[in-house]
């Protein structure tokens, strides 16, 4: 049986420990043993964590130590996984490039913040968006900076709401995306801003779909 960590904490506002209820429960029903941590404390010591195939974060603006840092990139370079959503991943440790490094990008913008009405929009022939169709959510609309190595699978078209930004014109941003870290998998779903937009299927099939993935 998998072993995944579910660490969860900072911001209440992203609804963490119910996100990560939810990701535990998906976890399970696909065959996985879940630690959740509502603490940092979890990463202090890489003998500790090496034995997970799957680290799940759930933790927004919050301060993660070079040692914890170091410890949770050594175990994904091993070949763990490690899959999250929304802030709760990427965007964490606003002060950790080293972090931004590992998860391949940083939320910078929401604009028009919760409730904007935007679509999200599928590529096809991909283990993530089979059998799915193109949706449209009322949230955030995350504007990420991305790290130009990752495989993008999702997208959504902005600007939607008004911003000093419009002034670029039209342009695609990441929603759901995969990289590599050393041995390990690295997966990130930019919806999630509090557990209720799992209601919608898409989303939460493609969470699904990503958190088996990422595993070692």
């Amino acid at each position: 049986m998998k072993q995944a960590l579910i660490f969860y904490g900072g911001w209440e506002g992203h609804t963490p420990k119910e996100t990560s209820i939810l990701f535990k429960e998906i976890l399970e029903k696909n065959n996985f043993e879940v630690t959740l941590s509502d603490t940092l404390d979890a990463l202090n010591d890489y003998e500790s964590i090496k034995k997970f195939d799957l680290f799940v974060p759930m933790w927004t603006m919050g301060e993660i130590s070079n040692e914890q840092c170091n410890n949770i990139c050594r175990a994904v370079a091993a070949g763990a996984g490690i899959a999250g959503c929304h802030g709760g991943m990427c965007d964490s440790f606003r002060n950790s490039t080293e972090w931004q490094f590992m998860t391949g990008a940083q939320w910078v913008a929401h604009p028009g913040n919760d409730g904007t009405k935007y679509m999200v929009n599928l590529k096809s022939d991909n283990t993530f968006t089979e059998g799915l169709q193109d949706f449209t959510v009322e949230s955030e609309q995350y504007y990420i900076h991305v790290d130009p190595a990752v495989k993008v699978y999702a997208t959504t078209r902005f600007p939607v709401a008004v911003g000093a930004y419009e002034t670029n014109g039209m342009v695609d941003v990441p929603v759901i995306f995969t990289k590599m870290w050393g041995k390990g998998r690295v997966f990130y779903n930019s919806l999630g801003h509090t557990y209720k937009v799992f209601d919608i299927p898409q989303a939460r099939i493609m969470m699904e779909r990503g958190l088996v993935w990422a595993a070692r």
